[in-house]
């Protein structure tokens, strides 16, 4: 199987589990958007509240943490053309707060493994051009993500 990520823990303890879901959960994304047979792949960053707040300002001026983000490196309508040409290159990055991923799982009655899984593929279809900044845009790109966490049997609790 080629590598389709990699994985960094910034200020993290490293965890192999994590790095086995998030394997998982970005095969099936690249199964499921017909990107298993490209040179592409995703660089996953999982960090601290205090690094993500320092990317989400440094990156997007906004001073104050969130769970994840997300670094396209094509526009959306590139994609085809990056997968035509098989450019081997990363399809962007994905930064996840850990202590937001568990506090989150907690406030929604779900398991820690449903809510990193939702974050990796939540950034995955970000990386793949889709946003949620308008109700259309939110429920294609919702459908999107269910779609791969009820293959891998990722259901809500």
């Amino acid at each position: 199987m080629k590598n389709i990520c990699e994985i960094d823990f910034l200020d993290v303890d490293e965890n192999k589990e994590y790095v086995d879901l998030i394997n998982k959960v970005l095969s099936k994304c690249f199964e499921i958007e017909a990107l298993d047979n490209t040179n592409l792949y995703v660089e996953v960053t999982l960090t601290n509240p205090e690094n993500i707040r320092k990317y989400n300002k440094e990156f997007r001026n906004i001073d104050k943490e969130t769970d994840v983000l997300s670094f396209p490196m094509f526009e959306k309508d590139e994609i085809e053309m990056a997968k035509a040409e098989e450019i081997e290159d990363a399809l962007g990055s994905i930064v996840v707060s850990l202590e937001r991923v568990k506090e989150q799982a907690e406030e929604y009655g779900h398991s820690f493994e449903r809510e990193l899984s939702y974050m990796i593929v939540h950034g995955f279809y970000h990386l793949m051009g889709e946003d949620h900044m308008k109700e259309d845009e939110k429920e294609h790109m919702r459908a999107k993500e269910e779609v791969v966490l009820k293959s891998l049997n990722i259901n809500r609790e």
